[in-house]
This record gives C-alpha cells, sequence and structure tokens, in this order.
C-alpha cells in the first residue's frame, strides 16, 4: 500500500497544472506552528456566510472583526495566514468552494472534509499519512517514532525542537481527523467517513486526473478509512442527495460532479484529458 500511496504522490506533485484547483506542492507547513485548526475552521465558516464571494469576507473575520478571538493582531494576521495555507479561504479556489458546500451539507463528516482540503495542500500532512495509516486500529501510537519518520524524510531540516513540536502538532491534526484517539497515550483508531466526505474525496481525486473505480483507490480515498464497498455505498448516498452522480453497473463505475464544476473548471479539465 506505502508504494501505491508514493507511487500516487509523485504522479500529483509532477503535475503543476493541479494548482489552479488549489492543490499546492509548496514546500512550507502550517504543521511547523500550528495543528490543522479544524475548532478554527469551524468558528471563521461559522462567521461567514457562504455566499461571501470573495477571500476579503474571510481576512476581515479574522483580522479586523476577531472572530476568533485573538489577542493581538500579529496572533490574528498569523492565524489568518495558516488558515490560509491549509484551506485557501477563497470562494474563487475550487478546493474551498467545494470544501464549503459539502462543510453545509454534512455536518458530521467536517473533520475528515477539512483533512481532505488541508491534504491537498500541506505537505506534511501528506507524507505523515503513510505513517499513521499503516498502524493497525488500537495500535499505540509512538510521537517519537514519528519524529524519527520526520527526520529521515527530511535530513537535517528541523532542529530537535522544531522537531518535537512538529510531530506534535502533526498528531494533534490526525486526532482531530479521527485517524488517532486519546490525549496522553493516543492509539489508532478509525475515521469516520461519510457520504459528504467520500464524495468530496472522489471529487479530489478526479481533479487530479482519475476516473472510474481507481477514484476509490486514490491518497484521497485512503483517508476515508473505509473499505471500497463502504465508500461505495456513502458515494451513492450522496448521488441520491444530488451532491454528485454515481453510476454502478456489474463492474464498471462512473462517477461526474456537475454540481461542483464550473464552465471554466470543466474547460480546465477537458484540457487535462
Amino acid at each position: 500500500m506505502l508504494r501505491k500511496i508514493q507511487k500516487t504522490m509523485k504522479s500529483e506533485s509532477s503535475n503543476g497544472s493541479l494548482e489552479k484547483y488549489g492543490f499546492s506542492q509548496k514546500r512550507g507547513s502550517a504543521h511547523m506552528a500550528r495543528t490543522m485548526m479544524l475548532l478554527e475552521l469551524r468558528h471563521l465558516l461559522d462567521s461567514v456566510p457562504a455566499s461571501s464571494p470573495t477571500s476579503t469576507a474571510y481576512v476581515q473575520a479574522i483580522e479586523e472583526d476577531n472572530c476568533l478571538g485573538k489577542r493581538s493582531h500579529r496572533t490574528r494576521v498569523l492565524t489568518r495566514r495558516h488558515l490560509m495555507d491549509l484551506y485557501a479561504l477563497s470562494p474563487d479556489t475550487t478546493l474551498f468552494r467545494t470544501l464549503r458546500y459539502f462543510w453545509q451539507r454534512d455536518s458530521e463528516g467536517r473533520p475528515l472534509i477539512a483533512a481532505l482540503c488541508a491534504y491537498a495542500r500541506d505537505p506534511l500532512l501528506r507524507i505523515t499519512a503513510p505513517f499513521v495509516l499503516k498502524l493497525s486500529e488500537g495500535q499505540v501510537f509512538s510521537r517519537e517514532a514519528l519524529e524519527e519518520y520526520l527526520e529521515k524524510k527530511y535530513p537535517g531540516r528541523f532542529s530537535k525542537a522544531t522537531l518535537i513540536s512538529t510531530a506534535q502538532n502533526l498528531a494533534s491534526s490526525w486526532t482531530q481527523i479521527g485517524h488517532l484517539s486519546g490525549r496522553v497515550k493516543k492509539v489508532r483508531s478509525k475515521a469516520k467517513s461519510t457520504a459528504g466526505s467520500t464524495a468530496y474525496a472522489l471529487f479530489l481525486g478526479f481533479l487530479t486526473g482519475e476516473r472510474g473505480e481507481s477514484l476509490f483507490k486514490t491518497n484521497y480515498a485512503r483517508l476515508l478509512d473505509c473499505s471500497f464497498e463502504r465508500a461505495v455505498e456513502l458515494a451513492e448516498t450522496a448521488s441520491r442527495k444530488g451532491w454528485i452522480v454515481f453510476k454502478r453497473v456489474s463492474n464498471v463505475i462512473e462517477v461526474l460532479f456537475p454540481a461542483l464544476l464550473t464552465q471554466q473548471e470543466m474547460e480546465w479539465i477537458r484540457e487535462q484529458n
């Protein structure tokens, strides 16, 4: 499985055209300073109407209205930067606009929906996914082992203190997502996949060029932490709700996303194909 993950990551990272959708291959990571900031994202999206047409409303809500309750203007600015790094916070960006689409419709799936967007944009969340996902359910998670894993991936990049704090932030994010549970002693747990998070995972795979059954085998689908058949069931539910179009005849699967794509994005996809 790890070879497949690494192969897919390499393929995705070589496709610079994905940046126009909001995917990011930047070297920097919000996790060197913060977690995936799920609570802050919840408060922010509660404060800014989904109909807001530009990113200005999100900047104003954080920096001027202080919807996140930060003590200083500098902290507000840093918080806004980290949230933008993780989620883009722009209705003009495909990943964020569709995050809000599913966020409104599937409250239970919000942790995974946020994680899928962050995964597409944050390199440390991506690089540590194989480490977390390979753990069996109930297995004890070791932060020290994660530190060693990061050091092997990025030799000499982190000071000891930064390595510890980054691993702590990542462990917290994987806990917020649901792949880990516990406070002091963390263990591998199953994330809760839903119709909305499944549809979003399939959509992200679609943007990267996957089609049909392959949509259920991407890195995004693996984050759902469920079997292929369960993911199909959830996709069928999403289709009944009108979020996506899902068709299955024997072993042939077709998934389409007419409710999610703009005319410009459909043109990009035609060019991509």
